[in-house]
């Protein structure tokens, strides 16, 4: 299994809202050769963390994916992603137009000055856990052996919530 952090709090672009380019993103992963989307959770609203002061709020999901590709070549799929969606890096937790983190790669635990799996601020953020809980009920921190639940209930108060389904739209289309 590989779970995929989907998120956004810019317009992209082409003006397209945060939601229409994680839905646009998710698209985008379905496509990389090699891999397929399994499921998608609902798209989840969420304060920036660390806070900044006038920064919009983030939309935010989890893809849970099947197939191999090596963990370095899946991230730089996920960088050409972000970059046709004009991702800029102007400074660490910047508003962006979009951001796909590479969270579990089949519970392979390493640490590289390119990658780190499972990603290692994974744990602290309920934008992250709570949409994982929805397409990977069962998951184990692969470093840890902490179970999903435990980690859930560890997590410091964080301003999120669900977003409204749009009438009739999977995840996909909103």
């Amino acid at each position: 299994m590989i779970l995929i952090g989907i998120g956004a709090s810019l317009p992209a672009p082409d003006g397209s809202a945060p939601r229409e380019t994680c839905m646009a993103a998710a698209r985008a992963l379905a496509a990389v050769p090699g891999l397929r989307l399994e499921t998608l959770s609902r798209w989840w609203e969420s304060a920036p963390i660390p806070p900044m002061a006038g920064a919009p709020w983030f939309v935010n999901g989890v893809a849970r994916l099947e197939g191999e590709m090596p963990p370095e070549a899946l991230l730089a799929a996920l960088q050409g992603i972000e970059a046709r969606f004009g991702r800029q890096r102007p400074f660490p937790n910047a508003p962006r137009t979009l951001d796909l983190d590479l969270l579990d790669h089949h519970g392979l635990v390493m640490d590289t000055p390119v990658l780190s799996l499972p990603h290692p601020r994974m744990t602290g953020r309920a934008f992250v856990l709570l949409p994982l809980a929805e397409v990977a009920p069962g998951w184990t921190h692969p470093a840890t052996d902490a179970a999903l639940d435990g980690l859930l209930a560890a997590l410091p108060p964080q301003e999120l919530r669900p977003m409204a389904p749009l009438p009739g739209a999977s995840p996909l289309q909103g």
